[in-house]
């Protein structure tokens, strides 16, 4: 049988569109949905190295234009790729070194068929904006050099896709394997003479880079190709910027004797010396979801020193600051926090924590990046938690986090209950997660409870606003208590507690989340009757698991899960992250991976459950949902699949997303209902 042919024809029968309206369904569903959509999304904001002037991305009715303000919001205007930039989506702005140009990403015309390139303009001529590259391919990671003369960026010349393991794959059709792959160089552009220079070699796949000091070199981390499979095992390398220079190998997690040995390497940034290089290190299950301790290496080679051995804080992003001092972004007991680091001639981060957060912050660049002054001075980010939606916070960097200077967003208010953070200990751990209550709570009454399970493993979940989309706050709206735990494999609690579920998946992060069940049963009327899980990714196949292991759960959703991680490693595209949480390769230690299957269980299940998943989904391939919803419907247990076309794991359709969430909620209201 065509494997794919059915799942299509699985998307047909279920997904001609948006749910049509069905006899009982919540008349709140609809104006729900509606609500969340009118939430004015803000993609990246930038400081100007002055401290003087801000810029950020807005996104509406699916068009991405750039505002600039001067640092405190005021005097907001349009500006981008000149007369035309009303027909252009525009991303990824960087400031040139003295503040006067803003370099961007613009795509104008038919987005079907339109190319980014890279532009600049002079804010102090607005209609002087130039474009500098008529490329095929795609771009991303725009920097300039210290220099204030070079543009870097990363490039994948004839890309057919977005270079992500998150995007949609490629369709598997033909001979699989021969075919050429796509490569990803970091990039130069001259912006004095306007020649192009590769910096990194066509047979490498570069991921991440920076600028050196004196703008002579690029410290970057690459892999052979493929690269959305390789990142894991990826190396850090220093290059001249001078044609004809070859680059040197740094470091080999492969190979390193440190605590680094065998895990994963992000943000590479060099000390203003240009004689270290400092980067996040730690076990990260996907390319972009940084999270660990900050390590440090001599820029000729060595050994990596972690200079954060111990602590409960997981850093998702640095800068330096000056001699032997950074500031960091990270991840503490679900809460976002930010402090400053020294290091100790020891090799030791003393860290000093400016300000706690229970919200989600970042500048659009990374996964908690912050946008700050050429003196460090003055911060900008984007932050949003479950009251508010996403707004810009500029100002002074202090132990007061900085205000909000747009309001895009102050008109909404939520639709659920109000926001707890809840914590208790499990095995010798202290675990953490949120709680969301439902609309219009009342504590006389008992109300059934979803309990919503981040992806990852390494991830974590901190407060933030919902979209449109799949997600698990909007049950908050519709009646229902909502858990989101942050069990052992999560950032936030330092990184052994990261590594604590290394060949455990689904027994101790299951255990811990239980024990959140029964304490927030202590806590609130919740009846344990009437429980739900649901989930994405790592989520999505924790919901698989925990209804093969209890009875406790009513009704379940799982988004693009796993059911067998036996069969899920010879059909994945990314296969290398598997082994540093599991030990070995499956056709090593069979064992390991059949113990965490779903489907090893798969005849203790009687819950309800609904499987969505994407079509060309490179992570989480849509036949582990095929096959879970095939043993369930063999079983008798009441379940659904929905395959959507065109799909990977994240989903870019807006009548997709709407779609898997309006499902979602109405799969719960048939099976878990709010009211008895």
């Amino acid at each position: 049988m065509n494997l794919r042919r059915t799942l299509l024809a699985v998307t047909c029968a279920l997904s001609p569109g948006l749910l049509l309206a069905s006899p009982g369904q919540d008349p709140r569903i609809a104006p729900l949905l509606t609500e969340l959509g009118k939430a004015r999304h803000i993609g990246a904001v930038a400081i100007s190295p002055d401290g003087r002037h801000l810029a950020w991305v807005t996104n509406e009715h699916g068009q991405a234009s750039i505002q600039l303000a001067d640092a405190a919001g005021r005097h907001v205007h349009r500006i981008g790729a000149g007369k035309a930039a009303a027909a252009c989506a525009e991303k990824g702005i960087v400031w040139n070194p003295d503040s006067t140009r803003l370099a961007f990403l613009s795509r104008c015309g038919d987005p079907a068929h339109a190319q980014d390139d890279i532009y600049s303009v002079d804010i102090r001529h607005p209609d002087s904006a130039r474009r500098w590259t008529h490329l095929h391919g795609y771009l991303s990671s725009l920097s300039w050099a210290p220099d204030g003369r070079h543009l870097g960026f990363l490039y994948v010349a004839g890309a057919s896709r977005v270079a992500s393991a998150l995007a949609a794959a490629k369709p598997a059709e033909g001979e699989v394997g021969v075919d050429g792959l796509e490569v990803q160089q970091v990039m130069s552009l001259d912006t004095a003479t306007s020649h192009l220079q590769a910096l990194t070699a066509a047979t490498s796949y570069a991921y991440e880079f920076s600028w050196a000091p004196a703008s002579d070199r690029i410290a970057y981390t690459a892999a052979p190709p493929p690269g959305d499979n390789n990142w894991w095992v990826a190396k850090l390398y220093t290059a001249p910027v001078q044609a004809g220079g070859q680059p040197r190998l740094v470091l080999d997690p492969a190979t390193d004797t440190s605590s680094l040995h065998g895990l994963q390497i992000a943000l590479p940034r060099w000390s203003p010396d240009g004689r270290q290089l400092a980067f996040v290190g730690g076990l990260m299950s996907d390319q972009g979801f940084t999270g660990g301790d900050i390590y440090e290496v001599a820029a000729t080679g060595g050994k990596a020193i972690d200079t954060m051995t111990g602590s409960h804080l997981t850093a998702n992003w640095f800068q330096w600051q000056g001699h032997r001092k950074l500031l960091i972004n990270g991840m503490v007991n679900g809460h976002a926090q930010v402090a400053r680091g020294r290091l100790e001639a020891s090799g030791t981060l003393q860290l000093q924590p400016l300000f706690t957060l229970p919200a989600s912050i970042g500048d659009g660049s990374a996964v908690g990046g912050l946008s700050l002054s050429a003196n460090g001075h003055h911060l900008a980010y984007i932050q949003s938690d479950f009251d508010h939606a996403w707004e810009v916070h500029a100002g002074p960097l202090s132990s007061t986090p900085p205000p909000a200077v747009t309001a895009y967003n102050s008109q909404l208010r939520p639709a659920w209950g109000q926001a707890r953070s809840v914590a208790w200990d499990n095995e010798g751990r202290h675990v953490q997660g949120w709680l969301l209550y439902p609309a219009g709570y009342d504590p006389n009454k008992h109300y059934p409870m979803v309990v919503s399970i981040h992806g990852g493993p390494s991830g974590a979940v901190l407060p933030a606003w919902p979209s449109v989309g799949y997600g698990a706050a909007p049950l908050a709206a519709l009646g229902y208590f909502v858990l989101m735990p942050n069990p052992r494999g999560s950032y936030g609690e330092g990184e052994a507690f990261v590594q604590a579920n290394r060949k455990d998946f689904g027994h101790g992060d299951l255990r811990d989340i239980l024990a959140g069940v029964d304490q927030v049963e202590k806590l609130v009327p919740v009846d344990d009757q009437r429980l739900g899980v649901t989930g994405w990714s790592y989520g999505g196949y924790s919901t698989m698991f925990a209804v093969t292991q209890t009875h406790r759960f009513k009704a379940a959703v799982a988004g693009a899960g796993i059911a067998d991680w036996q069969s899920y490693y010879g059909e994945n595209l990314i296969d290398q992250w598997m082994k540093p949480f599991f030990g070995a390769s499956v056709y090593d230690d069979p064992a390991v991976y059949a113990k965490s299957s779903p489907i090893s269980f798969i005849k203790q299940v009687t819950t309800p459950t609904l499987v969505v998943v994407g079509d060309r989904d490179a992570e989480c391939p849509a036949p582990q949902s095929f096959e879970f919803w095939h043993a369930l419907r063999a079983l008798k247990v009441p379940t659904s699949l929905v395959v959507y076309p065109g799909e990977g794991h994240h989903f870019v359709d807006p009548q997709h997303q709407r779609d898997v969430l309006q499902r979602a909620l109405e799969w719960f209201q048939r099976y878990l209902p709010a009211q008895h």
